[in-house]
C-alpha cells in the first residue's frame, strides 16, 4: 500500500453524478467515501452506525422529523445511529462521508434506485 495524500478536488471531479458515493479511503473499519448530493434524498436511518457529513463545496440541509440543520461549506455534521435523517441540497453539493464499511446509504428503508450496497473505489 501506498501512503500519499488525497486531493478532494480531483477525486471530485472524477464523477460527476448525484447520491453515488465512492470509497476514497478505509481505516479501521471505517471508509471516506465522496459524494455529490442534489435534490432530495430518501428518510432512512441506520440502527448500527453513526454518519459523518462534511460540507466541501457547496451546502446542503439535514432534515430531521422535529428540526431541519443547514450543513455550509467547511461545515460537519453527524448523524447518531437510530436518527432517521433526509439530505437535501438545492444546489449540488460534495460531501465527504465517514462512517462504518458495513453502512449502507439507504439504510433500513426498502431498497432503490438510490441504494448502493457496492461501491466503487476511486
Amino acid at each position: 500500500m501506498e501512503i500519499q495524500a488525497v486531493n478532494l478536488k480531483k477525486k471530485f471531479n472524477l464523477f460527476s453524478d448525484h447520491w453515488n458515493p465512492r470509497i476514497a479511503g478505509e481505516l479501521n473499519g471505517q471508509q471516506v467515501k465522496l459524494a455529490k448530493f442534489q435534490g432530495e434524498f430518501v428518510w432512512h436511518s441506520h440502527a448500527n452506525e453513526d454518519e459523518l457529513f462534511m460540507v466541501i463545496d457547496g451546502e446542503f440541509t439535514m432534515e430531521f422529523r422535529d428540526k431541519s440543520v443547514q450543513v455550509k461549506q467547511g461545515e460537519f455534521l453527524i448523524v447518531p445511529r437510530g436518527v432517521e435523517h433526509k439530505p437535501v441540497a438545492e444546489k449540488e453539493v460534495s460531501v465527504l462521508l465517514f462512517e462504518p464499511a458495513s453502512t449502507v446509504n439507504t439504510g433500513e428503508t426498502e431498497p432503490s434506485d438510490l441504494t448502493r450496497s457496492k461501491l466503487d473505489t476511486i
